[in-house]
């Protein structure tokens, strides 16, 4: 995303998309990639209810929180696409909303990766991770990615 302090991204977090829903998929390579080929979309909303329920020290992942909402609704998968889509829009509404805070800090891509497209970036990031008793490690030589360390020992679980 681009010019992120013109947007209205709560205006965005509430739009009607047309969604929850469930498409058909009928790409094979896709079917194979994601093990099936009812892929559920979730509204943007939904994204941050979820992420406000990881409580402080614990964390999740993008991908738990999208195979919670496809074994949640009855599908294979959830978008890839528009669940990292709608985890920014729900980290930039939470920075601009003045109470009700989303603790989107505590969602991380893949292998426990800080995301560099929350508010602040990665040092914003990475700093509220370490005052809830984070470890956060540097991996890479030059195009430096940061992580936190043993991330699956803190990883919350939807029921």
């Amino acid at each position: 995303m681009a010019n992120e302090e013109k947007k209205d991204f709560n205006a965005m977090l509430h739009k009607d998309t047309g969604m929850p829903k469930i498409q058909m998929v009928t790409d094979e390579a896709s079917i194979k990639k994601y093990g099936g080929e009812r892929m559920f979309f979730a509204p943007p909303v939904t994204y941050d209810e979820l992420m406000k329920r990881i409580p402080y020290g614990k964390v999740v992942t993008v991908g738990a929180i999208r195979e919670y909402l496809a074994r949640k609704n009855d599908a294979d998968f959830t978008d890839p696409i528009t669940a990292g889509i709608f985890v920014s829009i729900a980290a930039w509404a939470s920075y601009q909303r003045t109470e009700n805070e989303t603790p989107y800090w505590r969602t991380l891509k893949a292998n426990g990766e800080l995301n560099p497209k929350y508010p602040g970036g990665v040092e914003a990031q990475k700093e509220r991770l370490e005052k809830e008793g984070h470890v956060i490690i540097q991996k890479g030589r030059k195009n430096f990615r940061y992580y936190v360390k043993d991330y699956e020992k803190v990883l919350f679980v939807f029921e």
